[in-house]
């Protein structure tokens, strides 16, 4: 055509490629910043007895920790290569989003707000959890719905705040709430007989009541108001990473599932059964498929136990909490905790 001039196609095809590209989230970047700092950096509370505390040695123990350490071992070979940041419930997820930490490890609630506007994303429920009630006996109460027009002590920026408001909005009930920053200021206040009633997650209730001078004073009623499905997070955009935190998860529940414990891994190594191979790598290239060796489970099983033995020995029957597994039980004894297949 008359005028017309020919235009190199190159260059805008250049150009769509780099919108494309910069368009797409950075894959597979946290596994090598951590391989690079050689250390796993781990969001938990700050001193949860039995999710995530330190003793008087500041070594830090727990249900969650042991999260983490299993996933230090799986990339590691070593649980010890883990750098824990303990954080209080309004910080956590701002330092998972700023880098400050590879995961957050810690009693927080698997939501749908969490994921569609923090950018964040849930890799797995390690924890069934729900909301409770905490008063003393002497109260005379025996169930929530007596509890119209008590104080009630809640920590502020929780799902717990949340639920609570609506508890007692749908059973018609007056309430007064005391908001305070931390789980420590709450517990403080419902000691000090600021409020009547401690709200949390059950686990935590748990945990809480053994603070108080006399623990076995105080009750916790039989009503749980809320889900309450408690995992590990990681920031959206590195899908790498994210079947890395939830597959060495549900390597632990696997393992339990298939009688695989830290005492017994090296028998599991020498098994003839396809499940157990594959699960500590004698048996196809899943670990591979992570970025990580052939017996990343097999690691992180030797390291801190399955999840019955994880359980067991931060809240369960081996520990001062002696939280009925319940829910968390295997969906072989009773209980909803499930994993997909190593396969």
């Amino acid at each position: 055509m008359p005028g017309f001039k020919k235009r190199p196609v190159i260059l805008p095809l250049l150009a769509l490629l780099a919108f494309v590209l910069a368009g797409l989230p950075a894959g597979a970047q946290t596994l090598k910043a951590v391989k690079d700092r050689g250390t796993l950096n781990c969001g938990v509370s700050q001193g949860l007895l039995g999710f995530s505390s330190t003793d008087d040695k500041n070594i830090w123990a727990g249900f969650d920790v042991d999260i983490c350490r299993a996933v230090a071992a799986a990339i590691f070979g070593d649980p010890a290569k883990v750098t824990f940041m303990p954080l209080d419930a309004s910080a956590r997820f701002a330092a998972l989003q700023s880098n400050q930490i590879d995961v957050l490890s810690r009693n927080s609630t698997w939501t749908m707000s969490r994921e569609s506007s923090l950018g964040l994303m849930f890799a797995g429920i390690a924890y069934y959890d729900g909301q409770g009630f905490l008063l003393r006996r002497d109260a005379g109460i025996d169930t929530a719905l007596q509890l119209a027009g008590k104080t009630v002590c809640t920590q502020t920026g929780t799902t717990s705040e949340l639920n609570l408001t609506d508890y007692f909005r749908v059973n018609d009930m007056a309430l007064k709430v005391l908001g305070l920053g931390t789980a420590e200021e709450s517990l403080k206040a419902y000691d000090d007989r600021k409020c009547d009633v401690l709200t949390s997650d059950v686990s935590q209730l748990y945990a809480e009541r053994l603070k108080l001078s006399e623990p076995d004073s105080h009750l916790i009623l039989p009503e749980v108001i809320s889900k309450e499905p408690l995992g590990p997070a990681v920031r959206q955009g590195d899908d790498q990473w994210f079947n890395l935190i939830k597959w060495t998860l549900y390597s632990l529940i696997n393992a339990e599932e298939l009688g695989v414990k830290s005492t017994t891994i090296d028998d599991a190594m020498k098994s003839p059964n396809p499940n157990i191979r594959r699960l500590v790598g004698t048996e196809g290239e899943f670990g591979e498929q992570l970025g990580l060796a052939k017996d990343w489970a097999a690691r992180a099983v030797r390291a801190v136990g399955n999840y019955g033995e994880i359980y067991e020995r931060n809240v369960g029957t081996q520990s001062r909490l002696s939280i009925p597994r319940g829910l968390n039980a295997l969906w072989t004894q009773g209980g909803i905790q499930y994993a997909p297949p190593v396969r």
